[in-house]
């Protein structure tokens, strides 16, 4: 079912006139920008929560190699 729906975009897209098909470009390509910052967002908030709760390993990268063997 998606992929009909992309095949139909697709198509669409290719009927467009080349000033409006730049200007989606533009519009896919910031809204790509802001989704990839939502997700920095969230794995950075996930980090903090792991860090308050202890569950992140510090040191110096010898004491995380150490560490590492030890498993």
């Amino acid at each position: 079912m998606a992929n009909v729906t992309l095949n139909k975009v697709i198509e669409d897209f290719r009927k467009l006139p080349l000033p409006e098909r730049e200007y989606v470009i533009d519009i896919i390509e910031k809204q790509l920008i802001e989704a990839k910052r939502e997700a920095i967002f969230r794995r950075a908030k996930r980090a903090v929560l792991n860090l308050k709760k202890g569950a992140v390993k510090k040191g110096t990268l010898k004491e995380l190699y150490k560490d590492l063997e030890l498993d």
